[in-house]
């Protein structure tokens, strides 16, 4: 699942404000966002990465999606670089 492809990637970003602005930057390869977090929250990554033609991969938790990330919150959503 998705969760295996974080843990694989060599060089993520976590957060929706620094995925946002990394999706700008064009280094991006795809983003994962979880379907249980705020959709006001995820709104802004998910409309850019549409935007930028980048995959969106969705997972069930943010808590899982976080742990994933080796950190101890929830994370709505993760960018994985190029």
């Amino acid at each position: 699942m998705s969760y295996d492809k974080v843990l694989q990637a060599k060089s993520f970003i976590v957060g929706t404000k620094q995925t946002v602005k990394a999706l700008k930057t064009g280094t991006i390869k795809e983003v994962v966002v979880a379907r249980d977090a705020d959709a006001r929250v995820t709104a802004k990554v998910v409309s850019t990465a549409n935007d930028m033609n980048v995959p969106i991969l969705y997972v069930d938790s943010m808590k899982r999606l976080g742990k994933a990330c080796g950190i101890e919150v929830g994370a709505a959503a993760v960018a994985i670089t190029l």
